[in-house]
């Protein structure tokens, strides 16, 4: 191409492209929501699995509808649901920080 502009425009609409389709790959979640949920979920892997495959008696969170998990982490919080330490780790958590979890888990096969 002899247009400079004209690549420099089609490059810069390639990396839109780009990170347009890296959010939508996750779900239609920012990368930024996306992140955050995996920061958060890797607190969940001692006892849930690695991305919420739990192996052993411990729920599997992967896979399960975002709203499931948003309202059992509230029951959890304001102790609807009985638990061990749920209800403790629950409430160290923001609703924001839940729903970012929430994506992340339901976003895995």
């Amino acid at each position: 191409m002899k247009n400079p502009a004209l690549l420099g425009c089609l490059g810069s609409a390639l990396f839109c492209l780009c990170c347009v389709s890296g959010a939508r790959a996750h779900g239609g979640h920012g990368i930024e929501e996306v992140r955050a949920g995996r920061v958060l979920a890797a607190n969940c892997a001692a006892c849930h699995g690695t991305d919420g495959k739990a192996q052993d008696a411990m729920p599997v969170l992967a896979g399960k509808p975002k709203q499931y998990i948003v309202e059992q982490m509230q029951a959890f919080k304001t102790g609807k649901r009985p638990a061990t330490i749920m209800h403790q780790i629950a409430k160290g958590y923001t609703d924001r920080q839940i729903a970012q979890m929430a994506d992340y888990f339901a976003d895995q096969k």
